[in-house]
């Protein structure tokens, strides 16, 4: 089995607006316009809608989605062209999030566009951290 590249290494993001203001209605346009742009974007491999892991009694399984929450996955090298995507297009509004490497989560949260640059650095770091060395 060939030894996987740094670059090839899938880290996956899971966010969404985090405006308790907003109504549902207003937050599943933003974030179905804001999937059909991640899909289309060269960094992302992958995205879509949320699902619940912990739907209520009585939902459907398998259609349960976190409402307003988009899941994408992003190889390594392509990290800091999609928080700047997720910058340019949420510009000052609060994300809150998760990024996974692998069986590692860490949660995040930012309430502005200075705070997602420099959430970049700390995310290469704990990326880094949550992808050990892949060379034992």
């Amino acid at each position: 089995m060939a030894e996987l590249r740094e670059d090839e290494k899938i880290i996956q993001f899971t966010f969404g607006l985090n405006e308790p203001e907003l109504e549902d209605e207003e937050r599943l346009k933003i974030s179905k316009k804001l999937l059909r742009e991640l899909r289309n974007l060269d960094e992302v491999e992958r995205a879509d809608r949320t699902e619940d892991l912990n739907p209520e009694a009585g939902s459907k399984p398998g259609f349960a989605t976190l409402m307003g929450t988009l899941t994408a996955q992003v190889s390594f090298n392509h990290i800091l062209g999609f928080l700047s995507f997720l910058g340019d297009r949420l510009g000052d509004k609060p994300i809150k999030g998760s990024i996974a490497v692998g069986n590692n989560k860490v949660e995040f949260e930012v309430k502005s566009r200075q705070e997602l640059a420099e959430f970049e650095k700390t995310a290469l770091n704990l990326i880094a951290a949550m992808g050990g060395d892949e060379n034992g």
